[in-house]
């Protein structure tokens, strides 16, 4: 895109526009960032972070569509525990996958969470904030289910 028109602007102006053009945010709904992340391998995952600090072993769940990038862990504290890992404060929870027992980080969508962010509607609270094509669910584990946005399907 051509921005020959930003030199026009007083300079205070194209200062602003400019920070607010690079800031951005994740509120579109469009993209999760490190956790969630759609992927086909493990390797596709927590871009620019080395794996090895994670608070567990980093997975692509393939059994979700388009995969879902996470790691595991044994409380919710793991998964944002290293600076860059949720790099946008979405909040996750540490939770049994499925029938597997295995613990892994996800995206929430607990009552709490989607009361703070002012939604009523859990659904639309992940569409929001993580993904247009997330549902809230549950993560299948029994007694310790959580509520998790993840992909439809």
């Amino acid at each position: 895109m051509n921005q020959a028109w930003l030199v026009r602007l007083p300079a205070p102006l194209a200062l602003v526009f400019v920070l607010a053009s690079a800031c951005g945010s994740n509120d579109d709904g469009q993209t999760p960032t490190n956790t969630g992340q759609a992927c086909q391998v493990a390797g596709d995952c927590y871009p620019g972070i080395d794996h090895s600090t994670l608070q567990g072993e980093v997975e692509c769940l393939t059994r979700v569509p388009d995969g879902y990038c996470t790691h595991q862990c044994t409380q919710d504290q793991d998964c944002c525990a290293v600076m860059g890992e949720c790099p946008n404060g979405f909040p996750q929870v540490c939770a049994p996958f499925e029938s597997t027992g295995e613990m892994k980080c996800f995206l929430s969508c607990e009552a709490a969470d989607v009361a703070s962010a002012g939604f009523t509607d859990s659904t639309a609270f992940c569409q929001a904030k993580a993904n247009s094509a997330f549902i809230c669910r549950s993560t299948g584990g029994g007694s310790k289910n959580r509520k998790v946005c993840v992909p439809a399907g």
